[in-house]
């Protein structure tokens, strides 16, 4: 087969060498100039465990070339970015979907297989794609098969888990299912799940539903910790221990491109029916705000005067700032405080980040994780000998113990402030 993928972000460049490393011929389309010039010198673009050994490897084969113009081919696979809209419900764009779908009409031949792998707002493919292919003279299901093929990846394991995964094959025909599977049946060793279209996409926006109401759960547990004197943590590992109950940890806040993103989908399509969800990200959406207060408290208590943010990105071990409650967090202490604030990441170069673990921390009275890097999971005590006060806020509670530093997480938030009446009392 020869494959045209179309956007080559964090899923389409993955996706696309994982075809090119099953021996198809792959163009890789995307419109920025310095990705395309970068990725046929043979360098990736997003930090991504295995993906520079695989695209060495398939410009080495012949098999992947990337390119900013659309060409013909049997397969039109479709992964460009779904932002929210700024309207009330924060819904789907679908501006780049569309573009993207109207770009392959003029290559489109009778037997291709067009395949949507964005994420989309439920019913979609019937009721925005159909009609523009049927509008250039298709008749899905049987001159064109449509499907929208949800991944389902771990950002940090993309390259094992697009094999190792089950695959939805949503089609909009059960000729369009087929179509799908022989696609995806070249390098998915999971299984195969036949779905309708409609399904494909609610499913893949309830999965990440499911965890980020699962997330404001656990972000309320610890706001419910911090005023009862109670360490939520300790309440979580405890509640787990249950064989019917599996709690998620509460953290700044929740980020990346899908848990912050696909509910407002949902939330647009049907907000009367959808208030949990909505209460769910107004939680997680609020912990940005709630950590900087937890800041504000314990600074004032110890006069301290510098904070050193560890980690901005979403999620630990990768490069990806999307969504991520650590640059809300940033703005919020630069705007409302008059703090200095160093910021540290290894694993994003930009210019305002500085690259030296030691004068991140140097002269700092706190040091505030708010990510969950393997850098943090291994410091010592040297590592923070430069402090002016040893103090660590970690939000990711991924730090070690260390000898004399006093350290703070999500379960002894309430540890952070002197004053004891806020704790609510006992009822008689």
């Amino acid at each position: 087969m020869k494959i045209a993928v179309i956007g080559l972000g964090y899923i389409g460049l993955p996706t696309a060498i994982m075809f090119a490393k099953h021996n198809q011929k792959v163009v890789g389309i995307d419109l920025k100039k310095d990705t395309v010039r970068m990725l046929n010198a043979g360098k990736v673009h997003i930090e991504e465990p295995g993906l520079q050994t695989e695209l060495t490897k398939a410009l080495l084969s012949g098999n992947f070339k990337a390119q900013l113009n659309l060409e013909k081919a049997d397969i039109f696979i479709i992964a460009v970015p779904t932002p929210n809209k700024s309207d009330a419900y924060l819904s789907c764009d679908l501006t780049h979907v569309k573009d993207a779908v109207q770009k392959t009409i003029p290559y489109l031949e009778k037997g291709n297989v067009v395949i949507l792998e964005s994420t989309i707002a439920p019913r979609t493919t019937e009721d925005v794609v159909k009609p523009i292919l049927e509008e250039a003279g298709f008749i899905v299901g049987k001159d064109i098969f449509l499907v929208h093929c949800p991944e389902r990846v771990l950002p940090g394991k993309i390259m094992h888990e697009l094999v190792h995964n089950n695959r939805i094959i949503g089609g909009l025909t059960p000729a369009c299912v087929e179509e799908g599977k022989k696609v995806y049946s070249v390098f998915v060793q999971g299984e195969l799940i036949e779905a309708t279209a409609g399904v494909a996409e609610l499913s893949k926006l309830m999965e990440n539903t499911y965890r980020d109401v699962n997330i404001a759960l656990a972000n309320e547990l610890a706001k419910i910790g911090d005023t009862l004197g109670i360490n939520a943590l300790e309440v979580i590992q405890m509640a787990n221990k249950h064989p019917r109950v599996h709690l998620h940890y509460p953290g700044p806040g929740v980020g990346g491109h899908c848990l912050a993103v696909d509910p407002y989908f949902i939330v647009a399509a049907t907000p009367e029916n959808t208030p949990l969800i909505q209460q769910a990200r107004e939680i997680n959406n609020s912990m940005p705000r709630f950590i900087v207060e937890k800041v504000k408290d314990l600074m004032a208590n110890i006069d301290g005067k510098k904070v050193s943010i560890f980690g901005i990105t979403y999620k630990g071990d990768v490069d990806d700032v999307r969504e991520s409650p650590a640059i809300e967090i940033i703005q919020l202490l630069e705007k409302e405080t008059d703090f200095e604030v160093s910021i540290f990441d290894p694993h994003v170069k930009m210019p305002w980040i500085e690259p030296d673990f030691e004068t991140a921390v140097e002269n700092a009275d706190l040091v505030c994780v708010l990510t969950d890097h393997s850098e943090f999971k291994t410091v010592t005590i040297e590592d923070f000998v430069d402090m002016k006060q040893q103090h660590i806020f970690d939000t990711k509670n991924v730090i070690p113990e260390l000898e004399k530093v006093t350290i703070y997480n999500m379960g002894n938030l309430y540890e952070m402030t002197k004053d004891s009446t806020k704790l609510i009392p006992m009822a008689e």
